[in-house]
């Protein structure tokens, strides 16, 4: 269930996802609902948005590993081609849950920002870390993976809205010089 509500709501945010619907993509009981998510919609939309924080994380870690050369630049053109071959392959409908719900209930209910913030938070920190591996300093790393995000999440937006993923391609071709230059002179490889 916490699969089938993130995946709807990449398509329809927050309040155009129904518990009924949730339920029926899950192919569950509708009784299980009060069993497993007590708390109700709230709950369930919460769960849906750590995982997918928690999938974003896997990600960064995944591409990281098989990048070459191992660059800042790289790194964000990797992140930037996953959404790319899925735009590409299954279509634009579907964009990040957590610009989603972001969009729709962050200014509205309080507990889903501080998670959606949280998503976010547990996004970066892999960035952040795969960004000091490649000799970024720490100091700059934070402030690089959240410009990394920031601009794969607009972009993300622009493409769904375009049905192009020429914005993709523009960022990933236009950040990499600035993202490689963060690694201090003579500490390249």
């Amino acid at each position: 269930m916490v699969r089938a509500a993130a995946e709807l709501i990449r398509t329809k945010g927050v309040s155009g996802t129904g518990m009924r619907e949730i339920v029926q993509v899950a192919n569950a009981p509708r009784g299980s609902l009060q069993s497993y998510f007590p708390g109700g919609k709230d709950q369930l939309v919460s769960e849906a948005l750590r995982w997918m924080g928690g999938v974003a994380a896997h990600r960064v870690l995944r591409v990281a590993a098989h990048i070459d050369p191992r660059t800042p630049g790289a790194l964000f053109a990797g992140t930037v081609d996953l959404w790319r071959q899925e735009f590409l392959t299954s279509g634009f409908g579907g964009g990040c849950p957590l610009v989603g719900a972001a969009a729709d209930v962050a200014s509205t209910s309080e507990s889903l920002r501080t998670v959606i913030s949280d998503g976010f938070d547990g996004w970066q920190r892999p960035l952040e870390e795969v960004l000091q591996s490649m000799r970024v300093p720490k100091q700059r790393s934070a402030t690089l993976a959240m410009v990394m995000l920031s601009a794969l999440e607009g972009a993300i937006v622009l493409s769904r809205v375009r049905r192009s993923v020429e914005p993709l391609d523009a960022v990933a071709q236009e950040l990499a010089p600035f993202l490689d230059a963060a690694i201090p002179k003579g500490t390249q490889h």
